[in-house]
């Protein structure tokens, strides 16, 4: 596995290529997080015939800082970008979280890029959260103590099943999050309006699948929410194949786990 970089007008880029030859398998992680989360998946998707390739978000990773923007159309041009440049789509993409935002956007805004879309955790919409958990959240994020109290609340997000180097991930998203500007662009991009996927989550032709932790803290009812993305995303006149799965007890960080190959977003 290799870590490369290419360049964006505002800054660089980093991503990593397990290998493979065939289709093109993307996959970006949420905010907080590191490329380096797909680390258990990537390898599986090359054994069974894909190129996989995961990325680490503007400002996060090996990744620059800072960066100008850090809404869901930049991230979105991100992803078009990659794949224009890795010269290998139409492809396949996988999101975490936040990063399903700006899945959503470039499908909408460009689906020939893509051969399917999974959304793990799925952030495509504003949400409206218990206005305590708000208060808690914003607090986590602004205190000089910050890194340490999102690492702890990270731990939360596996309630059920923790990968056997979730402690070494840790220590390396720590370090990451401590550098100069890393924790301010993770904020930024967890703060910013989901509005622009939203409005788009009805022009998603490409075939797709949500996964929905039911024991995801995020979201006040996880599992309505998938079915509620879905249900919004199905008004498409020519809209894809949609599947929603709710694997019972799971947390939101899939991707560290085993069983989510892209083909299943087809039916």
């Amino acid at each position: 596995m290799q870590t490369q970089f290419f360049t964006r007008p505002e800054g660089t880029l980093a991503y990593s290529n397990y290998g493979g030859y065939g289709s093109l398998v993307l996959m970006l992680p949420g905010m907080g997080a590191l490329g380096s989360e797909y680390r258990t998946l990537a390898p599986e998707l090359r054994e069974a015939g894909y190129r996989a390739v995961s990325a680490d978000l503007r400002g996060l990773g090996e990744s620059s800082v800072p960066w100008q923007r850090y809404d869901v159309p930049a991230i979105g041009g991100d992803i078009l970008a990659l794949i224009d440049y890795l010269d290998a789509g139409p492809a396949h993409l996988i999101c975490t979280s936040k990063a399903c935002g700006a899945g959503v956007w470039a499908a909408a805004e460009h689906p020939n890029h893509f051969r399917s879309l999974t959304l793990i955790g799925a952030f495509a919409r504003d949400v409206k959260i218990n206005p305590v958990m708000g208060v808690l959240f914003w607090l986590m994020m602004h205190n000089p103590w910050r890194v340490r109290a999102w690492i702890s609340y990270y731990r939360t997000i596996y309630p059920s099943r923790k990968p056997d180097d979730f402690d070494d991930y840790l220590k390396q998203l720590e370090q990451n999050l401590k550098q100069p500007g890393r924790f301010d662009a993770s904020n930024a991009i967890g703060t910013a309006s989901l509005k622009p996927s939203e409005e788009r989550l009805k022009q998603i032709t490409v075939p797709s699948m949500i996964i929905m932790g039911s024991k995801d803290p995020d979201f006040p009812d996880p599992r309505a929410e998938g079915p509620l993305v879905g249900s919004i995303r199905r008004t498409a006149r020519r809209a894809g194949p949609r599947r929603v799965v709710d694997p019972r007890g799971v947390p939101r960080r899939l991707p560290a786990t085993r069983g989510c190959r892209p083909g299943s977003a087809r039916r």
